[in-house]
């Protein structure tokens, strides 16, 4: 993000801020990385033990996303020493990690933090995905956060005997009391065992897609229709491609109601402070878009305009892709999840009387599609002239670098709430970390506060001796 850009936004930041911003900048792999956002002097960043010539602080934060931005706020405002490593850019992978016409899914008005509100964006627009991105860089600058990009994390050890933790990075050895993993859910890209690398066939993880041009001529195969996988779909059919998606379980709210988008029928109903994912629910993927303005995915209308649609994915033998037949099953799936939102939604504006339009027609379903009521069960990849595979399929967490007693036999984190069973480590950035908001831009600067309470009180424990007051209140 340039300096013209940034200076277009303090407008909306407080006067009060500005005079403590700072951006320098070193050159990583063609792109300019900001070394750090914030000065040295502004929250007690670390300083060169002279004796060991290693790094010290309270606390060390891993990623400089949503997450780790969130979680710099508020360990300032509880007055706690920290650094933020970020092994790229701020915000990296809004940038270069998602398709090129990626929309927020959420209205500008909603998928914010609280301090800073989106610049020149209509409230109710779906900002551009380079523009959540250019908005997390100012909104760092806007709390001086100190985030030293350009830094890798490699390694996480608890030290032996004393309090802490040993960190090795790509740039020194840094001591820590403790650590918050801020790299969120979007690690390492999923694409299942399914069909064998061919060169015949292109196949890339949805993180690695860009736009149409990048796929060759012929068919392609998207599998997957959560909200990127429909997205996906959607544009390359717009493109002219050929397209078949894979559809398995899923939601399929609506986008708007009654004049009130998706976030905030969510917000009344008290659906976003859901603490668990319903039992048998845990892999539907949610069907939802920003794109185009906004609109409500809309399966059997994609089928309408030529995409063709099958059941889940299954197997591949011989050339040809199996899928399961339960494509008619995951669209009612999807419709009873629709209707059931239409519903509350019409019964709370019932119970409170409110003066929101009718909308008869949202109700309107239309006839199942030939590809629905004569499913495609198998496809010849070559005889269909598919030439690539786009697999939507979502992404595993990565902690290879935190080596420390604090995941379970499959490797996800131990925690209630992001504090670790692992005293010391805290987790951010999770899926329902707390609640259903946890994965949203929002929803992570309210778990970021509970953790950075957390780590206060500690360090107040900590402090504490004898006869003398440590502050705890």
């Amino acid at each position: 993000m340039s300096m013209a850009n940034v200076s277009r936004m303090l407008p909306h930041i407080r006067s009060s801020d500005r005079s403590s911003i700072k951006l320098s900048c070193l050159s990583i792999a063609n792109f300019d990385v900001p070394k750090s956002v914030a000065s040295a002097e502004h929250l007690g960043m670390p300083e060169k033990d002279p004796e060991m010539s290693i790094e010290k602080v309270d606390a060390l934060v891993v990623g400089g996303g949503q997450a780790g931005v969130a979680m710099s706020e508020h360990l300032s405002n509880c007055g706690v020493p920290h650094l933020v490593l970020e092994r790229r850019r701020i915000a990296e992978r809004w940038r270069s990690e998602r398709w090129d016409s990626l929309v927020a899914n959420g209205p500008a008005w909603h998928d914010r933090f609280p301090g800073m509100e989106f610049y020149d964006i209509d409230p109710d627009a779906f900002a551009p995905k380079e523009r959540v991105a250019d908005y997390l860089v100012a909104y760092a600058e806007q709390i001086a956060a100190p985030i030293r990009c350009g830094v890798e994390v490699k390694d996480v050890q608890r030290n032996v005997g004393r309090p802490g933790f040993r960190v090795e990075t790509s740039d020194g050895v840094i001591e820590a009391t403790v650590v918050v993993a801020a790299t969120g859910p979007f690690q390492r890209p999923v694409i299942p065992a399914v069909v064998p690398e061919d060169p015949g066939i292109m196949q890339m993880h949805s993180s690695a897609y860009r736009s149409p041009d990048q796929l060759p001529e012929g068919a392609v195969l998207v599998v997957g229709a959560g909200s990127s996988g429909v997205q996906i779909a959607d544009e390359l059919l717009q493109a002219g491609k050929r397209v078949y998606l894979s559809v398995g379980p899923h939601d399929r709210p609506p986008r708007s109601y009654r004049g009130r988008d998706f976030v905030w029928w969510l917000g009344v109903l008290g659906k976003w402070d859901d603490e668990a994912v319903e039992p048998g629910m845990e892999h539907v993927t949610i069907s939802v878009s920003g794109a185009h303005g906004g609109h409500t995915v809309d399966f059997r209308r994609l089928a309408a305009q030529g995409m063709t649609l099958v059941g889940l994915t299954k197997s591949f033998k011989d050339g040809v892709l199996n899928f399961a037949p339960d494509l008619a099953d995951n669209l009612a799936q999807g419709d009873a999840n629709y209707l059931s939102v239409l519903d509350e939604a019409d019964a709370y504006i019932a119970r409170n009387g409110l003066d929101l339009p009718e909308e008869p027609d949202a109700r309107n379903i239309e006839p199942d599609p030939q590809c629905v009521t004569d499913p495609i069960l198998e496809l010849n990849l070559a005889e269909a002239g598919v030439t690539s595979i786009v697999w939507a399929t979502g992404f595993a967490v990565d902690y290879s670098w935190l080596k420390v007693d604090a995941f379970d036999e499959e490797g996800r984190p131990k925690h209630q709430r992001g504090v670790s069973a692992e005293p010391g480590i805290y987790f951010l950035g999770l899926p329902w970390q707390s609640r259903r908001a946890s994965s949203f831009i929002w929803g992570v600067w309210h778990d970021a506060k509970y953790l950075a309470d957390h780590i206060s009180a500690q360090r107040k424990y900590l402090a504490y001796r004898t006869g003398v007051s440590s502050g705890y209140v």
